[in-house]
C-alpha cells in the first residue's frame, strides 16, 4: 500500500501545480494560439511582400527588354497618312528595322525610312528629353508621350543635286529618275533652287526653310538627306521642309505585318 501511494503522490502533485496555473491563469494553450496566428499573420505578409517584389522584377525586366528590343532592333509602325500610296495605304502596320542603322550600313536611295521631322515641320518644337517622353521614345507605350515620325523615301544623298520638273520627275544630278514602279503621280510644281522649297507645315503655318539663300541651287549637305513621299502631291516632305538631318532617322521600313482588305465588289445581277 505505501508503495502504491508513493507512485500516486507525483500524480497528484501535479495535479495540484496544474489546478494551481489554471487558478493563476498560466496555461500555455491560449499562448500557442497567439503564437500560430502572429506565424499566420507574418507569413501572409511575407506572401505578399514577395508577390510585389516580383511583380516589380517582372516589370522592370519587361520595360529593360522593350527598351533593348525598340533601340536595337526594331519596333511596330503605322501609317497614319496617305503621303506614301500607292506602297503604303492608311492603318498599313510594318516593322521598322534598326539593326543595319546601328551597324552603321549606309542609307541607299529608294530606301523607305522612318524619322522624326525637322523642328521647322513641327513648328519650331523639336524632341523633348524629359523623362516620360523619353520613356515613350524608348518603350513605344500608348499611355505614355510619344514624338510625331514620318516616313518618306530617300531622294537625295549627300552632295546630290537635286532638281523637280512639273510634269516630268526627279532629276538627280542631271537625270531623271526611273520612279514609275511605285510613285502615285508625277509631281505638278517646280524645284530648282533653294527658294522654291516652301509651304505649308502640320500646324498649316507657311514655311520658307531657305528664304536667306533663296537663289542657291539644291545640293544635300553632308550628313543630311533628301526625302519624299510616293504621293508626291499629296505629302509633306522635303519639297516643303528641307532637307533632313540622319541623326533624326529612326529605322528602315522592313515588312508590311497588317493591311486592311477591302471587300470585293460584285458586278449587279441583270434582270431580265
Amino acid at each position: 500500500m505505501q508503495s502504491n501511494h508513493r507512485l500516486e503522490e507525483p500524480t497528484a502533485q501535479d495535479g495540484s501545480e496544474q489546478s494551481r496555473d489554471e487558478r493563476n491563469g498560466n496555461t500555455t494553450e491560449p499562448a500557442k494560439k497567439s503564437m500560430n496566428v502572429e506565424t499566420q499573420n507574418s507569413d501572409k505578409v511575407s506572401m505578399v511582400k514577395g508577390l510585389f517584389r516580383e511583380g516589380i522584377e517582372l516589370v522592370v525586366v519587361t520595360l529593360i527588354l522593350l527598351i533593348v528590343i525598340r533601340l536595337c532592333i526594331g519596333e511596330a509602325r503605322y501609317i497614319p497618312s496617305a503621303s506614301m500610296e500607292p506602297t503604303l495605304q492608311i492603318n498599313d502596320r510594318l516593322i521598322v528595322e534598326k539593326i543595319t542603322k546601328n551597324l552603321g550600313h549606309p542609307i541607299q536611295r529608294g530606301d523607305i525610312l522612318v524619322f522624326y521631322p525637322p523642328p521647322v515641320e513641327m513648328g519650331g518644337v523639336d524632341l523633348k528629353n524629359d523623362p516620360l517622353t523619353l520613356l515613350g521614345r524608348w518603350t513605344g507605350l500608348p499611355f505614355l508621350p510619344n514624338d510625331a515620325a514620318f516616313i518618306k523615301r530617300v531622294v537625295g544623298l549627300p552632295g546630290d543635286h537635286i532638281r523637280i520638273q512639273q510634269g516630268a520627275g526627279v532629276l538627280v544630278n542631271g537625270q531623271l529618275l526611273d520612279e514609275s514602279g511605285y510613285i502615285k503621280e508625277i509631281p505638278n510644281y517646280d524645284l530648282n533652287v533653294l527658294g522654291d522649297i516652301q509651304g505649308r507645315n502640320t500646324l498649316g503655318e507657311f514655311i520658307h526653310p531657305y528664304d536667306k539663300r533663296p537663289n542657291d541651287p539644291i545640293i544635300v549637305p553632308a550628313g543630311h538627306l533628301f526625302m519624299m513621299g510616293d504621293n508626291r502631291n499629296n505629302s509633306e516632305d522635303s519639297h516643303v521642309w528641307g532637307f533632313l538631318d540622319e541623326k533624326r532617322v529612326i529605322g528602315r521600313a522592313w515588312v508590311l505585318i497588317w493591311r486592311r482588305l477591302n471587300p470585293p465588289t460584285y458586278p449587279p445581277i441583270l434582270s431580265e
